[in-house]
């Protein structure tokens, strides 16, 4: 492989980044020579010969006033327009985006598809298919940076942080941790394997998974026997979770929130942080107690909590809900997780 200038493109956002740097490029040589060459025609057109020779005064310029204000205004809108559109694509996912879930921690990368299957340092994806990562951190700030993919976002700890990417041809692209995170960040690195989609279906297949988040969430719900409080007929202590994700819920304060991962990841570790209406702050913090990799697989069995095909919308009945659950809220185990009870 011979000497690149750039990182090769292999996603869809890629080409448009590289147009917009290839512009911004263009205009900072543009001017650099421009400026550079009339300094050196006016410190020579313009030198003082003698003396005695005085400069002779100048009474305005008003179209050169206005061709100097006008067209950095000009540029400036455009680099502003074309880079807040590249920005505003980048930001938001497709809504037929494939979940993959990111934990960083010193000095790794753990990332878990949907389906159950996990992967420390490499991350497996079909060509074609747009994919959303949802990131958090376990200790410090990290950075999920893909050259080849044009992509790089922070990753902090106590919050979830997005970004997505569409990968065009298969191949082998590095990972890198881009926020110095200690000792050992040159070597928090990766790979991100583009595959044809049937290649990704074969591998999916074949990997290794102890069933999916959502199902390990469900056996989280019920060992902790969350069902308790959270009753799908509404009549519990602590709200119906059925049907909850991607809703707005309103609160005590009179705010409304929408309840989506950020929110419900807030309700497990910070559950006094926002009291929804009618209820009282019942449920214990579970901060430090609780590893990511459980929150997440409760907040992805959370999501697939949607009304069952036949029942009215409100009813809350669903298979995972619809039983009775023995009272074992006292003898949690104390590095388990448990559901937002006050939400």
């Amino acid at each position: 492989m011979g000497f690149r200038l750039f990182p090769e493109q292999a996603s869809t956002i890629s080409f448009e980044v590289d147009h917009l740097l290839y512009f911004l490029l263009a205009v900072a040589i543009f001017f650099t020579v421009l400026i550079f060459c009339a300094i050196i025609f006016f410190s020579i057109r313009y030198r003082r010969r003698s003396d005695r020779e005085l400069p002779h005064a100048v009474h305005g310029g008003l179209p050169l006033e206005i061709a100097w204000s006008v067209i950095p205004f000009g540029l400036t809108m455009v680099m502003f327009t074309w880079g807040a559109s590249v920005f505003f694509k980048e930001s938001r996912p497709p809504d037929n985006a494939m979940q993959i879930y990111v934990v960083a921690k010193q000095w790794m990368w753990k990332l878990q598809h949907i389906e159950g299957q996990r992967e420390i340092n490499e991350l497996h994806i079909p060509v074609g298919r747009p994919v959303r990562l949802t990131m958090t951190s376990e200790d410090v700030i990290h950075s999920f940076f893909v050259p080849a993919f044009r992509t790089k976002q922070d990753v902090l700890p106590g919050r979830y942080t997005t970004t997505w990417f569409q990968a065009v041809k298969p191949g082998k692209y590095h990972l890198f941790c881009a926020e110095y995170c200690g000792t050992k960040h040159s070597g928090m690195i990766g790979w991100i394997y583009a595959m044809e989609p049937r290649d990704y279906e074969a591998w999916l297949s074949g990997g290794r998974a102890m069933g999916s988040l959502a199902e390990n969430g469900e056996k989280l719900f019920d060992d902790l026997a969350c069902g308790n409080c959270h009753k799908p007929d509404g009549s519990g202590r602590c709200p119906n979770l059925v049907g909850l994700y991607g809703k707005n819920v309103q609160l005590a304060s009179g705010a409304v929130v929408k309840a989506d991962e950020a929110y419900i990841r807030e309700s497990i570790l910070q559950p006094t942080a926002k009291i929804v209406a009618g209820y009282q702050p019942l449920m214990p913090t579970f901060q430090g107690l609780v590893t990511e990799e459980g929150v997440l697989q409760l907040v992805e069995y959370i999501k697939s909590l949607g009304e069952k095909p036949g029942v009215p919308e409100g009813s809350g009945v669903t298979p995972a809900l619809n039983r009775e659950v023995p009272n074992t809220q006292a003898t949690r185990p104390s590095n388990a997780t448990s559901t937002p009870r006050n939400r």
